[in-house]
């Protein structure tokens, strides 16, 4: 629900156990990253979660201050590892957490913990609970009254496939699985309510052609960003939420009419209705800006 959540574009994750946790959190070993998530769930087994935590403990205190570099997020386990998170040295130089497995109860020991401290949140959706029209409803409701500051939520879709018995298939995106029936539904519930969406990872890192056909997808249906499991991604997620001149000088045009009472006018062969498509100008020139291409 917040502008900045257009930032995240490719989000890298990286498990807490990782030799180069604190090189790649700096920002240093993948540059281009706009955006990166330390991991403390399911990337790391429940026999290193202990030596996962050390070593994020250590991280963190080496940490540039919060704004400096990628923006940073820790993806917590469960809530007793949220409050050990939040004593380490240092936490105030991550921007947030994202929270595995949402579901309200969950979300209510997430809120205890963070009232009145300075994060966002990323909510997953990635419990049996997101296949039911009423637990969407009632998830909505309750973040919209939530005291949780939250970015955007998170599609996981490995997880929602694997209550299916299915998993990721290479050069199949997953508009073309059941997860593509759900996604439009997740949007309609939640999108009208203020809240951003981020799209599922693609598996397959190697298999770029497919990635680019399904961020292609992912963009048109309004998601705001993509988990990325490898660099090699992360450039052609970039791309598929870039904007062309022509969408951004329209955008401009539609807000200029809307200050200057001109209700419909035409442009590059389409027609343009201020009232109507105001909301979607509003959402490039803020994806403008979050990429530096905009004013």
């Amino acid at each position: 629900m917040c502008e900045s959540a257009y930032q995240l574009r490719a989000s890298m994750y990286v498990p807490c156990d990782h030799p180069k946790l604190t090189a790649t959190l700096k920002g240093e070993r993948f540059p281009g990253i706009r955006s990166l998530v330390a991991c403390t769930e399911d990337a790391v087994s429940l026999a290193r979660l202990d030596y996962a935590l050390e070593q994020l403990a250590d991280t963190l205190r080496r940490m540039p201050e919060r704004g400096e570099g990628p923006r940073r997020f820790i993806r917590c386990r469960r809530p007793d590892v949220l409050e050990q998170i939040l004593d380490m040295e240092g936490i105030e130089r991550v921007d947030g957490f994202v929270l595995p497995k949402a579901e309200i109860s969950r979300l209510c020991e997430y809120e205890a913990l963070l009232t009145g401290l300075d994060f966002q949140v990323m909510p997953i959706l990635e419990t049996c609970g997101v296949f039911d029209p009423g637990w969407r409803a009632e998830m909505r409701d309750h973040l919209s009254g939530s005291s949780l500051r939250v970015l955007a939520l998170r599609i996981g879709g490995n997880d929602l496939l694997r209550l299916l018995g299915m998993r990721r298939t290479r050069g199949i995106t997953i508009y073309e699985t059941p997860l593509g029936v759900l996604i439009p539904q997740l949007m309609l519930e939640f999108r009208p309510s203020g809240f951003h969406l981020t799209a599922p990872v693609y598996d397959y890192f190697e298999d770029l052609e497919t990635l680019a056909r399904e961020v292609m997808q992912d963009a048109a249906y309004g998601l705001v960003g993509k988990t990325a499991i490898h660099p090699m991604q992360a450039p052609v997620i970039e791309k598929g939420w870039a904007l062309s001149a022509e969408d951004v000088e329209v955008a401009r045009q539609i807000l200029e009419g809307r200050d200057n009472q001109a209700a419909v006018f035409a442009s590059n062969g389409a027609m343009h209705e201020v009232l109507v498509h105001d909301e979607w100008a509003e959402a490039v020139l803020q994806r403008a800006r979050s990429a530096g291409s905009g004013q």
